[in-house]
């Protein structure tokens, strides 16, 4: 992206902080729902790669049910904008009456044990809203990472608007992460990581819809070096204003194997998890990127 294209995006995003919240959700749901019909119609570089990666998702779709998807898919990506847009200005109590998460014990009594908690889960939904929820609705303060963006002004207002949310943040590049998060878990705390998508181009290889990716290996490496336990999670919106959300059972370390080879089996019931979510709400993954190692360019890596 040239300068002036960085400086262009920094200030859209800047404008849907200020303006998008002071609008009527109504209005913000409705707003929403245009600007994903038109970009969806428009069939630009981010459509057309949801709708290949929803090609895995659903392989038997017809070129029409595939379209459909993708229209849906940008529809539920616009919703998560313009619900994160928002979510600084939402009470208490609606936050509390935004989310409805299942099994949620999981979560509450591994924290309640005291042995720190990976909570990991994919591009579903509103991963935002989640974690404001965990913060104000639960009480629970956790620490996650950001992806470094561009402009280095736009990575600035996603680490102040998160932290403004209660989370603390810290940078996906530099090298520290690692280390703030298992003194994190060994303190007892909670990590949130979104991790169907391998930033590093070397993450722990996974089957996933029945062909190969990356997945990145930290989640299951951070539990094994700090004993925390390791949690999937998976997000979905329904026909209601309340987004569902299910935390399954624990992820165990492999009794045998070097750190690595438990790292990749603990990361391939991650990926099994996440694949059950997404089969069951593909319309709600947010994945306009490659993922599959077929669609990446070695020498590139993940496109951005």
């Amino acid at each position: 992206m040239t300068a002036v294209g960085e400086r262009l995006t920094d200030a859209l995003y800047g404008l849907g902080w200020t303006a998008v919240k002071k609008l009527p959700e109504p209005v913000a749901a409705g707003l929403g729902r245009r600007i994903a019909d038109t970009a969806w119609k428009r069939r630009g570089k981010g459509v057309l790669r949801l709708e290949a990666n929803l090609a895995r998702v659903v392989p038997d779709a017809s070129p029409a049910r595939l379209a459909e998807l993708s229209r849906a898919g940008m529809r539920s990506y616009m919703r998560y904008w313009m619900e994160s847009f928002r979510l600084p200005a939402w009470s208490e109590s609606r936050v509390a009456e935004a989310v409805d998460v299942k099994d949620l014990h999981y979560l509450t009594e591994g924290l309640a044990a005291g042995r720190g908690v990976v909570l990991a889960l994919p591009h579903l939904a509103n991963w935002d809203l989640a974690g404001v929820w965990v913060t104000r609705a639960l009480g629970v303060p956790f620490t996650t990472v950001a992806e470094r963006l561009k402009p280095e002004t736009l990575y600035d207002r996603f680490v102040a608007y998160r932290e403004s949310l209660g989370m603390e943040v810290l940078p996906h590049t530099g090298g520290a992460a690692f280390g703030i998060l298992a003194r994190r878990l060994r303190a007892g705390g909670l990590v949130c990581l979104v991790a169907d998508r391998d930033l590093s181009s070397s993450g722990a290889e996974v089957t996933f819809f029945g062909e190969r990716a990356r997945m990145p290996a930290g989640p299951a490496m951070l539990a094994q070096h700090t004993g925390a336990l390791l949690l999937p999670a998976t997000l979905w919106y329904d026909d209601t204003p309340v987004m569902k959300g299910r935390v399954h059972p624990p992820v165990d370390v492999p009794p045998t194997g070097t750190r690595a080879e438990k790292a990749a089996v603990m990361t391939q019931v991650l990926a099994d998890a996440f694949a059950s979510g997404i089969a069951d709400h593909p319309e709600d993954w947010h994945m306009l990127q490659r993922l599959w190692l077929a669609d990446l360019d070695p020498a590139k890596g993940p496109e951005a």
